[in-house]
């Protein structure tokens, strides 16, 4: 197994990079300097978790704070001011949080065994960039 520049297996530092999702991914990326490898899973933990964590706590804080009244009409329910959660965005929210959770877990799994498992998209970039 390779070392890195802060004197750590590669598939041990990688893991880390995910640990803290994106805030150990952008301390990796910061620290590590000769293994591209950890860079890649350090920068990949960044890009991929603080957009869903950001995405997340909108869905939900919008959600829980956003609400829609309906009037019953002889032509059906309109909205017509406040009063009832408009819960959808609030549920949309949860299930990135969900989504992140599973990511995260396979995630960390494959940079422990040694993998180099590239989210579509941001892996790409990630290596790249590494």
């Amino acid at each position: 197994m390779a070392k890195t520049s802060m004197n750590l297996d590669e598939n041990i530092a990688g893991f880390l990079c995910y640990l803290g999702v994106w805030l150990t991914g952008i301390i990796f990326y910061l620290m590590e300097k000769d293994n591209k490898t950890v860079r890649f899973h350090a920068l990949q933990s960044f890009l991929t978790f603080l957009p869903l964590t950001i995405l997340g706590a909108i869905f939900t804080m919008v959600g829980s704070t956003t609400t829609i009244t309906y009037t019953q009409t002889a032509y059906g329910n309109f909205p017509s001011g406040v009063s009832q959660p408009f819960i959808v965005l609030w549920y949309i929210g949860w299930v990135i949080y969900i989504i992140m959770i599973i990511l995260w877990l396979i995630l960390m799994i494959k940079a422990y065994q040694g993998e180099k498992f590239k989210v579509p998209v941001v892996g790409d970039i990630a290596e790249k960039h590494a």
